[in-house]
């Protein structure tokens, strides 16, 4: 056993750079890989679980207290994979790190050799008990399957009943039957798949010639509300269909006008030569233009309209079968066996039949059910949708407001019949214990098909083919979807659902014990005191991601396949038929627990709970680990005040990159590259309190410190920003308070904008120092200066700026990652979300209003720090960069002293404009933005990148030169800048391009 005093790996060193390499990588493997079990939102990367799990589970050899039979044991098994070990205690510790990092890399995960060394360095560790790792936010399972992997005991619980089917599959079935789990899962996968497809052949008919429908794209309708008008307008985003070389389709209209009657859209598919000859989409942002006479149909009245048709996803036919009105098929994708590729044509009169007899049967069966007295649950799921809404995890939900207020509304009625019969066979499957094919693995491969298989799925246009219905964590409207064939072979499949789920249970190694899964609430553990000697969790992000209403979509259907299921119930409330919500920790005030909102306190409240019954079921040998990658510092103060009031101390704190870089979550403010993991222990109940100015004077160093070993492990920005609270926490965190020298406690957050400690909480000194030390870092001694109000140090506007792209650098050195965007709808710049900027920017004397229209703008929480291009009026006013240049020139004959007159004349700063709601100006005196009026150091580079990019060559040398002989304060500012900008960007080009012309 592992002394209590002994440290573990991970809290004195860990291979940052190696598992962060591997587990960025692993989100790019598919086949075999757990995350293709089923979707779950957010699923750790398994390489970093299982290389944090092995060094929380191992000892430090360069501890004294480190056992010498752990020491003889863990030497002679990692020469099987390290080769020669150092003998000294330091050479082993290295050598265990390696291992560690190569162990990450899925290539290894189920390599016998490093299961046998895994396996056995765990037991060398821990001896006379089996460790226990529990995680009670298990959801995808990537935490206690690391634990099965690496020999361990695992106990994973979560109180979401989608979840918990999940994690039995994967952590109590797959382990327990292997690869014979997968041949019987093929095997009733091909027969339930056989007698659906002879059911159901009718309701997707071959063409005539042959070709095989794969895919159907339908469009929503509205009417136009014009006068004299009323022509149907297909939603449609895009007309494109196909952008492959050599293979272009795109749809095109044209509005026919039949005498009497409303205008009508004719479609036809055609070859575009370019983008321009498609035509625009005719929805965007739920505002409709109607292609015959133009009017916008405002999103109120689209989404009334919606609302009649319960959301428009299906066809409206009269009593003959006729279409007159709701979705619209747009083009049918077919295959030919004698010609690759896929084929476009437009829908017959064929395509719609079969849509009108599929509704028939659906009708048929629903009166089936409802004249045999309605037993059981509805054939089609009837359970509501989420209300959405709000500030919080709600708004991922939008259904409503377009009239899906039942999930069956979500499906067309041919989709549903589908999903109807495979249930019925599914249930129809004789699975009797100890049968080697648990009847799970195939309710899963039918949730898995309607992930594919709902009105909310699109068309893929690049890759030709359809997009599940969870591209995000979300169920936004999808106004143009794609309907595929369940029951084919092709992408979205049923087929393909059950090879997917065979190939996990395929590619996952057997183990000897199979871990205990529950559904229970983190808040209050089955499990006794000093039970386990990890607890090991990646709890909710905050209000990121509503778990409960996302899994909504999948529960009814798994309900009605495996009816009274132990696992599909909310153990708290037996009239819930829907995941438990009350409980569910996650911030969104639509919701409310205890007859109160569910904002940020009731969050803080419930992971203080979940932390507290962590401490209580750790042993006393036991340490825990907590993932967080939430960019937001509502959500980061939100989870350590938790941790805090749950009785933890952070001992250790290891950003590894998880996330690809081309993820959506990566465009988007929440998301960081890295997680950090958190490594911690209970804290001793005999801590004691300790003094604000000690704790003051430490923080610089630890964070200083921190700071220089993580940039050498390639970890920059916002990713590195987060990854400095773990150290700082550690500090703060070993007290059970901290107090100034009145008495008052400083507490962990509070009013980042106050004077007073205790009134500022901690975590504002935390980001203080960060960007102190960040300017240090690239602005040399320019921030000195301006702490101590020296002459000549670098102005405001600068130290924003050089902070801004600090922060938005990305790790591992990915550059182009923090590179503009090129949307056209989305304005060019760079964006933080405001709550970060201002947490860098008040400690710091930067005042953000001041600089608001100038250098950044402002809009909905986002700060923009506008692009040069945009300072081209500011700076040189109507008359533009050409007259400013003839003025430099003719300046620059006289003296360098003229050229500085005239850029001290630029009028730099128009109207200092307000933040939405804030008081313009708020915080800043009128004598201070009558100095802020004059052309600072910011503004002079600003203006040479612009002659540069003008084109203006002499009138830049003049400027430069002048420059060089003002002093250094200019050229320094723009070798930083350029340092700071995204590789690619054209701030980068027009600097390092003016930087050429300095004279030397």
């Amino acid at each position: 056993m592992i002394p209590k005093e002994c440290k573990r790996l991970a809290e004195v060193d860990f291979p940052i750079a190696t598992v962060s390499k591997h587990s960025a990588r692993e989100k790019s493997i598919r086949h075999g890989h757990p995350s293709t079990l089923h979707l779950w939102w957010a699923r750790r990367p398994l390489g970093a679980c299982r290389s944090m799990l092995l060094a929380l589970l191992l000892p430090d050899p360069c501890d004294e207290h480190c056992p010498a039979d752990f020491k003889k044991k863990a030497r002679s098994l990692l020469q099987k994979t390290q080769g020669h070990v150092d003998a000294d205690d330091k050479g082993l510790r290295e050598a265990l790190l390696a291992f560690i990092g190569d162990f990450a890399d899925w290539n290894n995960s189920s390599h016998p050799t490093y299961l046998e060394v895994s396996r056995g360095l765990v037991k060398a560790a821990h001896p006379e008990e089996t460790p226990l790792v529990v995680d009670p936010f298990a959801g995808g399972g990537s935490i206690p399957l690391e634990a099965l992997r690496v020999g361990c005991d695992a106990f994973a619980s979560d109180l979401n009943p989608v979840a918990c089917l999940i994690l039995k599959v994967l952590l109590e079935d797959i382990p327990r039957h292997g690869p014979e789990l997968a041949d019987e899962l093929r095997r009733a996968g091909k027969e339930i798949k056989a007698k659906a497809e002879e059911e159901l052949a009718e309701f997707y008919p071959l063409d005539p010639d042959g070709a095989r429908p794969i895919a159907y794209l339908w469009a929503r309708t509205v009417r136009c509300e014009a006068p004299n008008c009323g022509c149907e307008i297909p939603l449609a985003r895009s007309f494109w269909l196909c952008k492959k070389p050599n293979r272009k389709r795109a749809l095109k209209y044209e509005v026919v006008r039949p005498k009497g009657k409303a205008p009508c859209v004719e479609l036809e598919i055609f070859e575009p030569t370019s983008g321009d000859d498609v035509p625009d989409g005719t929805v965007s942002r739920a505002k409709a233009t109607c292609p015959a006479c133009g009017m916008v149909l405002p999103p109120q009245r689209v989404r009334a309209q919606l609302r009649e048709q319960r959301g428009g996803a299906d066809a409206v036919f009269d009593a003959k079968g006729n279409r007159t009105g709701g979705a619209r098929l747009l083009a049918v994708v077919t295959l030919r066996e004698d010609e690759r590729g896929r084929h476009y044509r437009l829908p017959t009169g064929r395509d719609y039949a079969a849509v009108w007899k599929a509704q028939k049967r659906l009708e048929a069966i629903l009166d089936e059910w409802e004249s045999g007295g309605r037993k059981g649950l509805c054939p089609v799921p009837d359970e509501p949708t989420p209300a959405g809404g709000g500030s919080g995890a709600g708004r991922a939900f939008s259904l409503r407001a377009y009239g899906m207020t039942t999930w069956d509304d979500l499906f067309t009625a041919r989709q549903a019949l589908v999903l109807v019969t495979i249930v019925r066979e599914t249930c129809a499957v004789d699975t009797d214990e100890p049968a080697v094919l648990p009847k799970e693995t195939l309710a899963l491969a039918l949730t898995r098909t309607a992930d594919y298989c709902s009105s909310i799925c699109s068309w893929h246009v690049p890759k030709q083919l359809v997009r599940n219905t969870f591209g995000r964590p979300a169920l936004p409207i999808t106004w143009d979807f794609c309907e595929v064939l369940p029951l084919s072979g092709g992408p979205g499949s049923y087929a393909g659902a059950i090879d997917w789920i065979a190939k996990v249970a395929e590619a996952l190694p057997k183990t000897a014990t199979a871990a205990e899964t529950q559904v229970a609430d983190a808040r209050e553990s089955p499990l006794p005191y000093d039970a386990c000697a990890v607890w090991f969790t990646d709890p909710p992000y905050y209000d990121a991601i509503p778990y409960a209403g996302l899994s909504d979509f999948f529960l009814p259907w798994l309900k009605r396949t495996l009816p009274r299921h132990p696992r599909l119930r909310d153990p708290f409330d037996p009239s819930n038929h829907l995941t438990p919500k009350e409980r569910e920790v996650v911030q969104d005030e639509t919701q409310e627990w205890d007859g109160r909102p569910k904002d940020r306190r009731f969050f803080e409240e419930a992971m203080a709970r979940a932390f507290t019954e962590g401490a209580r079921i750790v042993g006393e040998n036991g340490v825990g680990s907590v993932v967080f990658a939430h960019k937001t510092t509502e959500g980061w103060e939100a989870l350590l005040s938790g941790m805090i009031r749950g009785g933890w101390v952070i001992t250790g704190s290891w950003p590894i990159a998880t996330e690809m870089a081309n993820r959506i979550r990566a465009r988007e403010s929440a998301a960081l590259a890295t997680s950090i993991h958190l490594v911690c222990r209970p804290r001793p109940e005999d801590a004691r309190i300790a003094d604000w100015g000690r704790i003051q004077e430490e923080l610089p160093k630890r964070v200083g410190d921190w700071m220089e070993r993580l940039q050498e492990e390639g970890v920059r920005g916002a990713d590195l920003v987060f990854a400095c609270i773990g150290p700082a926490l550690e500090i703060y965190s070993r007290y059970s308070r901290v107090e100034d020298a009145g008495d008052r406690e400083i507490p962990l957050g509070g009013d980042p904008m106050a004077v007073e400690p205790h009134e500022r909480g901690f975590l504002a000194y935390v980001w203080e120092t960060v960007g102190r030390l960040a300017l240090e870092q690239v602005l040399g001694t320019a921030e000195a200066k301006a702490r101590n109000g020296a002459a000549g140090a670098v102005e405001e506007d600068a130290r924003l700026t050089a902070l801004f792209l600090w922060t938005l650098q990305s790790t591992n050195g990915d550059r182009e990652a923090g590179k503009k965007e090129k949307a056209a709808k989305k304005p060019a710049g760079f964006s933080l979300p405001f709550d970060v900027a201002r947490r860098f920017a008040q400690p710091l004397g930067i005042h953000l209003d001041a600089w608001e229209g100038r250098i950044i703008e402002t809009k909905k929480g986002v700060v923009r720090l506008l692009p040069v291009t945009d300072r081209a009026r500011q700076l040189f006013g109507d008359e533009g960069a050409g007259v400013a240049a003839r003025r430099i020139e003719e300046r620059a004959k006289r003296s360098p002293q003229a050229i500085f007159d005239f850029m001290q004349e630029i009028e730099a700063a128009p109207k200092v404009k307000g933040r939405g709601r804030r008081r313009r100006g708020a915080g800043v005196s009128d004598e201070d933005l009558q100095t802020r009026r004059e052309a600072t150091t910011l503004d002079r580079v600003h203006a040479a990148m612009l002659l540069q990019s003008a084109g203006r060559a002499n009138a830049l040398r003049a400027l430069l030169a002048a420059e060089k002989d003002r002093g250094p304060d200019f050229l320094r500012l723009a070798n930083a800048l350029s340092a700071l900008y995204p590789v690619g960007s054209e701030e980068k080009r027009l600097l390092d391009a003016m930087l050429l012309a300095v004279p030397r």
